[in-house]
């Protein structure tokens, strides 16, 4: 339960502190937090970018969160719909959020590559480091229930 508190933590860290400065042509920087970025995707008309990071990045996560309280709280998988959706989530959640920012920040980098530099911050660390003990929690709670014969 610590280690689940923990990464909501790192998950709240990274939406808010800023990921990275971008400075254009050495005069003008900004610094963006996953969820400002985010709504500038909204602000700017890319919509389906918006749906896209947004769900992947935020959405998903937060529901993981909020489904392995659930499954830690109740100490059980205890119906059929839960241990479809922990099964769903181990085996292709890992892939939902760290591929999306790893995208999205190649695809930063390569867009601005000649007329910007980026400057990574702690929010990018934050956020990759909710993902991975997410992943690990994930990966344990589904190791348990298998203990215990629990088909998952």
């Amino acid at each position: 339960m610590v280690l689940l508190i923990v990464a909501a933590s790192l998950l709240i860290a990274g939406f808010m502190t800023p990921m990275m400065t971008i400075t254009k042509l050495v005069f003008f920087s900004d610094s963006f937090s996953l969820l400002r970025g985010i709504y500038e995707l909204f602000q700017s008309g890319h919509y389906f970018l918006f749906i896209l990071v947004g769900g992947f990045s935020v959405v998903l996560p937060i529901l993981k969160i909020l489904l392995l309280f659930r499954v830690i709280t109740y100490g059980a998988i205890e119906s059929e719909k839960v241990n479809k959706l922990v099964h769903l989530m181990h085996e292709y959640g890992r892939w939902a959020m760290l591929d999306v920012m790893v995208v999205a920040i190649l695809l930063v980098t390569v867009k601005l590559g000649a007329i910007a530099s980026i400057e990574i911050h702690a929010g990018l660390y934050f956020f990759g480091l909710a993902v991975l003990l997410i992943m690990f929690i994930t990966n344990m709670v589904v190791n348990d229930a298998k203990k215990r014969d629990v088909s998952v």
